[in-house]
């Protein structure tokens, strides 16, 4: 990968560089406004963007967002992504890939109970943390091999942290691959298998989270508030 990407005139991608392998989580961390939700919004063709970005060797450029999803890529937005007129079983139904995926309904509703419980509840009337679980689990129903997650624990008590950590630990011992968007340096200590730092539109940093616990340069100047 070595992508460019802006809005309009504004460019905010400069040469991104990133590799993410099957069963690897890579955990994007940076200030806001470094550039990681555009880094997301570019791989799922929601930006303009040159360069290169390959998914299982097929070049992601210039491919409208479904067409990236169908590849198997999954993308979960910062915002809650559910239907909130719609019960929570007809949500994970709509996410169910045409020619049947790895994950089902049941596999959801076991990694996160609270959706077989609430089954017939309508979206919108979950609470933040159990929509955040619905859209991880809808985003399962499509069979992604790749899925690119931004900020899920935000805003989440530690219980609801705890199981959508749990979750992405299933994804990854699956095989699936994960760009994790997280401001939390514990959670991405503890989940990633490498953490890349982004600073003004670039990777400044790519290496294991005990690598990075031992920068203090790094830390200092891309992440600590006031750096």
């Amino acid at each position: 990968m070595s992508l460019n990407a802006g809005y309009g005139a504004s460019h905010v991608l400069h040469d991104v560089s990133l590799r993410i392998g099957e069963g690897e989580i890579v955990a994007l961390a940076g200030r806001n406004g470094s550039g990681r939700s555009t880094l997301a919004k570019a791989l799922m063709g929601l930006v303009r963007i040159q360069g290169i970005a390959n998914f299982r060797g097929v070049s992601m450029i210039g491919k409208r967002p479904h067409v990236i999803a169908r590849m198997g890529v999954g993308y979960m937005p910062e915002q809650r992504d559910v239907f909130p007129t719609l019960s929570v079983r007809e949500n994970l139904q709509l996410g169910i890939k045409r020619g049947g995926s790895r994950f089902t309904i049941n596999d959801a509703e076991q990694l996160f109970p609270v959706l077989q419980e609430r089954a017939a509840v309508k979206a919108g009337m979950l609470s933040g943390g159990e929509q955040q679980m619905l859209a991880l689990a809808r985003k399962l129903m499509g069979d992604p091999s790749l899925v690119i997650v931004d900020e899920p624990t935000e805003g989440l008590a530690l219980q609801v942290v705890e199981q959508v950590s749990s979750c992405l630990k299933n994804l990854r011992d699956r095989g699936i691959a994960i760009l994790l968007i997280e401001q939390r340096m514990s959670i991405a200590r503890e989940l990633a298998t490498r953490v890349a730092v982004m600073g003004h539109g670039t990777i400044i940093f790519d290496d294991t989270p005990a690598a990075l616990a031992a920068n203090e340069r790094v830390i200092n100047e891309w992440l600590s508030v006031g750096g």
